[in-house]
């Protein structure tokens, strides 16, 4: 098609415009709306066939549980460093007190559920032998909510809408987003002034009529224009229809393998082709990638690398089991800067464990610390230079934003987690830089084995986590010196102070 821009994938091309977008993330206030649900998994294995019927019997090994839908949408935007609040309804049942206790882990989530007793909760199960998915049952109402609860629903939106800055409808047609509640929370966000992002499942897109993005897949795409949308012609030719309407200003259209295409009311369309490398379960990669546009989109960035951004995110995700999320840590490992004084030291777990495994070939001895690192200070820089005085090479464990609030409280961290990582790579102390979202290092120290564990001398080594896991091995545990009258939280009530003035 004259004028289509292709983009080729983001993967090895230094950008830091992305890195500037994605450290914003952890500055960014969103609020979703819509259905939400309790994915749960039951794992085991089949040997053998029923007497009863021809059916296979399924032994349970375990059973986990996972947010899902709208709720997946919110956990999305918290694991990548962002505030969200998360509005919906639940029945009352077991499965909402799970809903609730899945949230609960997650402190940068503020959930605002009503209660409908006259729903089930939405629950999907998947049952999964030997990594097989064999059966899904789900237990689920469809009906459009009571006028009392959807009355209920836009008076906490109208609340809410003060502390966004920007709204997402995550709607999988489970009946809180009817018409009539989809067109008042339109009006309401832009009322207000915030731009609607709608994940849609209507087969009529009519009803979201006054949102700024709607990001359907190709199969929503072609129900709601009712054509074929395999070709990059063929899916902007489907949402042009849509867009002669007046709809919306853009569409976002996730095409699975082929990537990503950007169809907006006025300019040319650009696809982005997928980054991803191996796909073993697409379940939620649309959820990563919605949530990944709300958080660009909420600070102002252009929709080109926002949804560049978004690509990449699906991308990993569904390189992974289940419904799973995607870390700022795992981007930039992603984005490569492969020109830049940071070259190799952004790497996901993964990657810091295959270089370890380089470095222990060169009979090099690696050291690790850990701490959040909330603004550097000379305390920091003495002991990751003591620290890796102590080995040939030196691993930095570094807590995500999502970690640090649940350590520190909701006004940390002032720096987000990639901001930190790229100042912790720049040290020439440091060789690597890896991201976690546990509250300690544990499975990071007993992932990466290091022969060296450095803390702090306000620890004793009985208190150092990963301890005894080194020390087992024949490594040691080195409690540095601190250097005195330095600390973050000094350094925070300080600049406070100043500015009370």
């Amino acid at each position: 098609m004259t004028g289509t821009t292709t983009a080729a994938p983001a993967d090895g091309q230094p950008d830091a415009g992305l890195l500037e977008l994605l450290d914003s993330f952890h500055r960014a206030r969103v609020l979703v709306l819509g259905d939400l649900m309790l994915d749960r998994f039951i794992y085991g294995s089949v040997e053998r066939i029923s007497p009863e019927a021809p059916v296979p019997v399924m032994t349970i090994a375990r059973t986990a549980a996972m947010l899902g839908g709208a709720a997946n949408v919110a956990r999305n935007v918290a694991t990548l460093g962002g505030q969200v609040t998360l509005l919906g309804v639940v029945g009352a049942d077991p499965a909402a007190d799970d809903l609730r206790a899945e949230l609960a882990c997650l402190p940068t989530i503020r959930p605002e559920l009503i209660v409908d007793s006259s729903r089930p909760t939405t629950v999907k199960t998947r049952h999964i032998a030997d990594r097989q998915q064999i059966l899904r049952t789900d237990v689920e109402s469809r009906a459009p909510l009571a006028p009392s609860i959807a009355d209920a629903v836009l008076c906490r939106l109208r609340a809410a809408l003060e502390q966004a800055q920007i709204v997402v409808l995550s709607d999988y047609a489970k009946g809180v987003l009817t018409d009539a509640l989809t067109a008042a929370a339109i009006a309401l966000a832009r009322a207000a002034g915030r731009a609607v992002l709608v994940d849609p499942k209507s087969r009529s897109f009519g009803k979201y009529r006054g949102a700024a993005v709607l990001t359907p897949n190709r199969h929503e795409l072609q129900a709601a224009c009712g054509r074929d949308c395999d070709t990059d012609d063929e899916v902007v030719a489907g949402a042009r229809a849509i867009l002669a309407d007046d709809l919306c200003e853009a569409l976002v259209v996730t095409r699975g393998r082929d990537g990503m295409s950007i169809i907006p009311a006025h300019g040319e369309p650009t696809h982005m082709r997928t980054t991803a490398r191996e796909v073993f379960d697409v379940s939620g990669a649309g959820d990563t990638a919605v949530a990944t546009m709300a958080l660009g989109l909420a600070h102002g960035a252009p929709i080109t690398a926002v949804v560049s951004l978004a690509n990449m995110a699906a991308a990993i995700v569904v390189g992974k089991h289940g419904t799973a999320t995607v870390t700022a840590g795992e981007i930039i490992a992603r984005l490569d800067h492969a020109d830049d004084a940071l070259s190799g030291k952004h790497f996901t777990l993964q990657g810091v464990c295959e270089w370890v495994s380089r470095w222990r070939a060169l009979d090099q001895r690696v050291a690790f610390t850990n701490g959040c690192f909330d603004l550097l200070h000379p305390g920091h820089v003495a002991l990751l230079n003591q620290a890796r005085k102590s080995a040939d090479r030196l691993v930095v464990g570094l807590n995500s934003d999502l970690s640090v609030r649940r350590l520190k409280g909701p006004g940390r961290p002032v720096q987000g987690e990639v901001a930190r990582a790229t100042v912790l790579a720049s040290l020439k102390s440091v060789d690597a830089v890896v991201i976690f979202q546990q509250d300690t290092p544990l499975e990071l120290i007993a992932a990466l084995q290091p022969d060296v564990l450095v803390k702090g001398a306000d620890y004793s080594v009985e208190r150092v986590v990963g301890a005894e896991l080194v020390l087992q091995r024949g490594g040691k545990v080195v409690l540095v010196d601190l250097v005195p009258a330095h600390s973050t939280t000094g350094t925070i009530e300080r600049m406070t102070a100043v500015l009370d003035k």
